[in-house]
């Protein structure tokens, strides 16, 4: 009875992502082997009969708020005007919790139907640096490269962009990129004075490391208020 129930709930999830949330096709073959692999799972180490015996959540892990961090900061710099975008809202919410390879996927589908979508660009380019923990790889240089070519006007690229150098260890090029930003910013852009504060602070860091020989942490990509 047990099986049943699990295999109905199974069943259940699959339905709704698939045809109530009406995701893409592309993105049903990662839900199945996720519902699978938690089946199999559950078959080898699962005891319904015994007593639960909770612990508290081990510290740490992909689902850090990193995600969660980027996409709001994404969306704060006008990127929520896609909401209604299916690859987004599924990209955006495997990215919140830290399964920025998945979200790559989706991106990938959406970027495929529309090469043009800069949104759907720069979330991949966030999706690929938070896979590879922070480090930015040629991918991620050419996502964020690509959504700069459709909406050159955005901030989101260059910003993301430098952000992603300078968490690499990259500190002159992404002090670089953002520099340039703020030289093309208008005067009343929502964004300067976050951009200028954030350039301050590393500036500050680029100080104490010409004299302690060691760079602090960078800025991170969550929104300010």
């Amino acid at each position: 009875m047990t099986w049943a129930a699990i295999a109905a709930l199974a069943l259940a999830a699959f339905a709704v992502f698939a045809f109530i949330l009406r995701a893409p096709r592309s993105t049903w073959h990662i839900v199945g082997a996720a519902l699978f692999v938690g089946l199999a799972g559950y078959a080898v180490q699962g005891a319904p009969d015994r007593p639960g015996s909770p612990k508290t959540p081990a510290q740490g892990g992909r689902d850090d708020g990193t995600g969660a961090a980027a996409v709001a900061a994404r969306q704060q710099m006008g990127g929520a005007g896609l909401a209604g975008d299916q690859h987004m809202i599924i990209a955006d919410a495997l990215a919140r919790h830290g399964q920025f390879a998945e979200a790559a996927e989706v991106l990938r589908g959406a970027v495929e139907r529309n090469p043009d979508n800069a949104e759907a660009w720069l979330a991949m380019g966030n999706a690929l640096t938070g896979h590879a923990e922070g480090t930015i790889s040629p991918a991620a240089i050419f996502a964020f490269g690509r959504a700069a070519r459709a909406e050159p006007a955005s901030p989101g690229p260059p910003f993301f962009l430098g952000l992603a150098l300078l968490r690499s260890g990259r500190v002159g090029e992404g002090r670089a990129v953002w520099a340039d930003l703020l030289a093309r910013s208008p005067a009343d852009a929502p964004w300067r004075g976050d951009l200028e504060q954030r350039l301050g602070q590393l500036d500050a860091l680029i100080a104490r490391q010409d004299e302690t020989g060691a760079l602090a942490e960078p800025p991170r990509a969550g929104p300010r208020e």
